[in-house]
């Protein structure tokens, strides 16, 4: 498919000094990094801060139901919930018209199932002929585990990969990676503050795959300096750096790109449910492949690497048919 004109938008080599634009990147970083530790925190209110923090985490009730064959009127659920003061509330289109999701707390003191089906019984006055599907209850105690636990895997998954490139590399390459991570994620958390998208579960497994996603590209352009500290012993670590970004850049690119296509058709077609989650793993390739070039790599510039440790790599001609 070399024929196809698209393909050649990214170049098979280049020559970018990316090392000489680190310090104003460190700044763009750092002021990032402030502002959005700011909006994420700040107001300080338990449990989630300043994100928009979902059921999952504040305690309420989720039901599923169908009105088939005739479509749901979202208009006439949230009005009927918002009557009757069951604090924040979410009505939104689930699968087909005629499926609904719902989603709303539990007054402080109320009974969990009682109000629940309390609620059942006012949309089925409302719409007529109801089938619900689903409906899970998640209590204050239940939500504050599911908080901590979160919170616990997302500090595990990064030591874990600080212990991975640790092994792998040497702990210049560990420490570059971790800090690249953290940048990601409180990146995130900004954004998500910034555009008021719910925090869930779901925004949990999504920073997971952020995570996963910036630590193999990381790992890329690690691999690619590590070869080439064994090729060029004499070259200095700037432009060994340029060198290895340059290498690796084509492949990053074009595998963010269809990352970014594939997540952008879940976000048009697969409805309000998945648009958080879509949103936020697209940010996260783009802030992940930033952060390998411009947090990652100049965190190793700055610590410096030994270069006397490893002889030279001698490259054998290739064989010949005779």
């Amino acid at each position: 498919m070399s024929w196809w004109p698209l393909i050649k938008i990214v170049p098979v080599k280049t020559n970018i000094r990316f090392v000489a634009f680190a310090k104003i990147a460190a700044a763009v970083s750092i002021v990032a990094v402030i502002g959005s530790l700011s909006m994420a925190m700040f107001p300080f209110k338990p449990p989630c801060g300043g994100l928009n923090c979902g059921i999952d985490f504040k305690g309420g009730t989720v039901l599923e139901l169908s009105t088939a064959p005739k479509a749901v009127d979202l208009g006439k659920v949230r009005q009927t919930l918002g009557a009757m003061r069951m604090g924040e509330v979410q009505v939104q289109a689930f699968g087909a018209p005629t499926e609904a999701m719902v989603r709303f707390q539990i007054p402080t003191g109320a009974d969990p199932t009682s109000t629940a089906d309390h609620v059942k019984a006012e949309i089925t006055k409302v719409l007529g002929q109801v089938k619900f599907s689903r409906m899970d209850v998640i209590g204050p105690k239940v939500s504050g585990e599911l908080f901590s636990k979160g919170l616990t895997a997302l500090g595990l998954a990064i030591g874990l990969m600080l212990i991975y490139i640790w092994f792998r590399f040497e702990v210049q390459f560990g420490l570059g990676a971790v800090v690249a991570l953290f940048h990601d994620v409180i990146l995130t958390f900004g954004v998500m503050a910034l555009t008021k998208l719910e925090f869930s579960l779901t925004s949990i497994a999504a920073i997971l795959t952020i995570i996963g996603y910036s630590m193999n590209d990381t790992v890329v352009v690690f691999d690619r300096l590590r070869e080439n500290l064994r090729k060029y012993k004499k070259m200095p670590l700037r432009e060994l750096i340029d060198l290895s970004i340059n290498e690796t850049i084509s492949r990053t690119v074009i595998t963010g790109l269809t990352a970014i296509l594939a997540l952008g058709g879940l976000a048009i077609f697969g409805g309000p449910s998945l648009l958080g989650m879509s949103m936020i793993l697209m940010f996260g390739i783009v802030v992940g492949t930033y952060s390998s070039i411009y947090v990652a790599t100049p965190v190793i510039l700055l610590w410096g690497l030994r270069r006397g440790d490893e002889e030279p790599e001698i490259l054998q001609p290739a064989k010949t048919r005779t």
